[in-house]
């Protein structure tokens, strides 16, 4: 997908909001194990608390990916966590949990802009200067150990593993936008592209092979 930002416009990324899911929220759980459990008093205080965060950065015009497990529960959940964002442009990417928006029951994957299992994302954008800037993403629920142009720069985000902030980046250009390591926020590209700026070009493999075959062009 290419997507060309317009002036003033802003792109977010987030993920596992896990709205409606009563194990990870700390009142309601039933998980004996020790996971990833949000603090809230009730189900209800985690949706509208996330909701909100959502709300308070991501404007109307702004575009938003969410990288999977959206809401648990039929279609009126889906729809009415969709109807309480008020951004436009909200891209899905399938989830672990999202079984009922993947099979497209009663339409719901109209509700989003567009709904994938993976995107590889080229984000054009023009800061004023000649030259447009440029970045590239690979977005999957889940983290993948090599993606494309993964050797040109691209940078990977996923969701899924719920990592808690000193984890959420990996190994090379690769980072988890889950609301869990992220103060349960969506982040911006700005940030995004901040924090991997010096990051290196690798993956959980020790190298990855265009870099063998660009070195003996």
């Amino acid at each position: 997908m290419k997507l060309n930002l317009n002036k003033g416009q802003r792109l977010w990324f987030t993920s596992d909001t896990h709205y409606n899911h009563a194990n990870i929220c700390s009142s309601t759980t039933q998980w004996l194990e020790p996971v990833t459990i949000r603090e809230f008093i009730s189900l209800e205080q985690m949706n509208s608390h996330l909701i909100a965060n959502i709300n308070e950065k991501v404007e109307q015009d702004d575009i938003l990916f969410h990288l999977g497990d959206w809401s648990f529960g039929g279609f009126e959940y889906i729809q009415e966590f969709r109807d309480s964002i008020f951004c436009k442009n909200v891209h899905l990417i399938l989830g672990n949990h999202d079984h009922h928006i993947g099979n497209n029951k009663e339409g719901v994957q109209s509700l989003f802009s567009s709904v994938n299992k993976y995107l590889d994302l080229i984000v054009k954008w023009n800061m004023g200067t000649p030259a447009q800037d440029e970045a590239r993403f690979a977005l999957m629920h889940f983290p993948i150990a090599s993606w494309d142009n993964m050797a040109r720069g691209a940078i990977h985000l996923h969701g899924h593993v719920h990592f808690e902030p000193r984890l959420r980046i990996g190994a090379g250009k690769m980072m988890d936008v889950g609301v869990d390591g992220n103060g349960l926020y969506p982040i911006q590209m700005s940030e995004v592209l901040r924090l991997m700026r010096n990051q290196p070009i690798k993956s959980m493999f020790t190298f990855d092979h265009h870099e063998i075959v660009e070195n003996y062009k």
